[in-house]
């Protein structure tokens, strides 16, 4: 059978095929779903989403959209983090890995098994998305007066983010609370910290529901990260089949959550003390719109995030869209999608974002 299925797509070449799948998709949003393999649904968000980031103008946005579709069909840059302090860069680069221009702790590994290197086995350095990375960086980069070393990340598994975070905690003598809320996630997390913990980072891994945080340990942190679950719109080159798993009535059910935990942050945050909200998603639904709920309900101000966010060269990135949020895109930045976004918390009464 499989025989008979090969020798009938050799009848016809590429630009051959694509004619025949298309013969008759009069709608262009259609058209590019089926030239590109994704869901009509995920080609329209993203469309959506290209012109709400200001990425695209209407002059350009089938052009982008089109260049945007084809990345998540082209396998990511195996990208490697070198955890600040924990001296894994000499063993990165005997392995073949290069450092990347994207980020300060990013390398590139052109080939090879990572898992051959010792800086990983033994969680110095980990397998991770020069976007993730630059998520990490931007809290550690943002201001905070009188930073008295009290950090959370919220949603902290499997903890690549946190791995990184833990290791700039122990540079700066913080302490870093990592909170998952299933207890096999809480292991992994523990698993990738390790290489942290054996440096002496002063690291506390609990298992627990983010969205209780806040009213359990109020006004108590200075940075605070939520990584929030999300549909993965923006890493759907790295997991192809999640176009196909994930479905529109999805958002309905992670934005409330979305909400839940960031407003958790907040009120976990002292006043004065940051917030950076992060998805793996350019899905309006799941980034400004959220965002901006929360600022209006909550004692908080949104910063623009874009200042902090720099190359290896410590040059500015371009094409992040309006502000304040910042938006990474697979096609302009080669990272994943990852969007972030800076809160700050004030006092009751303060004027709010929004």
């Amino acid at each position: 059978f499989v025989n008979a299925v090969l020798r009938r797509v050799s009848e016809r070449d590429r630009s051959q095929w694509l004619e025949a799948v298309t013969d008759g998709v009069g709608d262009p949003i259609a058209r590019l779903a089926v030239l590109h393999s994704h869901p009509v649904w995920i080609v329209r968000a993203l469309r959506a989403a290209l012109l709400t980031h200001a990425v695209s103008t209407s002059e350009s946005i089938e052009t982008d959209l089109a260049d945007l579709l084809a990345a998540h069909n082209t396998p990511g840059t195996l990208t490697l983090t070198a955890r600040p302090g924990l001296n894994a860069e000499a063993d990165l680069e005997s392995s073949g890995a290069t450092k990347s221009p994207t980020a300060s702790s990013a390398w590139r590994l052109p080939h090879g098994d990572p898992g051959s290197i010792a800086a990983i086995r033994d969680g110095r350095a980990a397998v991770q998305d020069a976007g993730s990375q630059l998520v990490a960086l931007a809290l550690l980069e943002a201001s905070v007066d009188k930073d008295e070393g009290r950090w959370l990340d919220l949603c902290a598994g499997p903890g690549g983010k946190a791995g990184l975070l833990a290791a700039a905690a122990r540079q700066r003598g913080a302490t870093l609370h990592a909170n998952e809320v299933s207890e096999h996630r809480a292991s992994l997390v523990r698993q990738t910290l390790r290489g942290a913990i054996a440096a002496g980072a002063d690291v506390e891994v609990s298992v627990g529901d983010g969205t209780d945080i806040g009213a359990d340990q109020p006004d108590h942190f200075d940075r605070v990260l939520v990584d929030a679950p999300c549909t993965g719109l923006g890493a759907l080159r790295r997991r192809p089949e999640a176009r196909w798993r994930r479905q529109p009535n999805d958002l309905s059910e992670l934005a409330p959550l979305q909400r839940r935990l960031l407003a958790s942050a907040v009120q976990a945050t002292r006043p004065g003390g940051v917030v950076v909200y992060a998805t793996c998603s350019p899905h309006i639904a799941e980034t400004t719109l959220v965002v901006e709920d929360v600022a209006r309900r909550h004692d908080c101000v949104v910063e623009d995030i874009r200042p902090l966010l720099c190359t290896r060269e410590a040059e500015p990135f371009t094409d992040l869209g309006p502000g304040p949020g910042a938006q990474l895109w697979p096609h302009i930045h080669d990272t994943d999608g990852m969007f972030m976004s800076l809160l700050r918390r004030t006092w009751s009464g303060l004027t709010r974002s929004g």
